[in-house]
């Protein structure tokens, strides 16, 4: 047999009628969804059926449900909540007035007032 007689296939390539049609949309865009989620659930907003959603698999007993929707919860929504508070005595503060006025004065070529 003669390696002229042996027949690829080819792989790939463009075919007629692949592809995303010309104005066809390519994302699912957030909005999009929540409104397809609430027209589906009669006018109720996602995040009320999320949860009842939540409050059923508590009732029902079913644990892994409910790790998984403590899981959505924390990690997406306590991130907007979460804030860190600074709290630092007077005299840490002045330091740092005067520590950043004399980095300023270096900067700017001066010698700072309170030397």
């Amino acid at each position: 047999m003669d390696n002229k007689d042996i027949k690829v296939k080819k792989h790939g390539g463009a075919r007629p009628g692949a592809g995303r049609p010309k104005g066809g949309r390519n994302t699912l865009t957030i909005a999009d969804l929540l409104d397809s989620v609430e027209a589906k659930s009669n006018g109720r907003k996602y995040e009320d059926v999320l949860a009842e959603d939540f409050i059923n698999a508590r009732h029902e007993g079913d644990n892994q449900l409910v790790l998984k929707y403590h899981n959505l919860i924390l990690n997406k929504v306590m991130n907007s909540l979460a804030r860190i508070e600074i709290n630092e005595s007077a005299d840490a503060v002045e330091a740092k007035k005067a520590a950043f006025a004399e980095a300023i004065a270096k900067l700017a070529g001066v010698e700072p007032k309170d030397k």
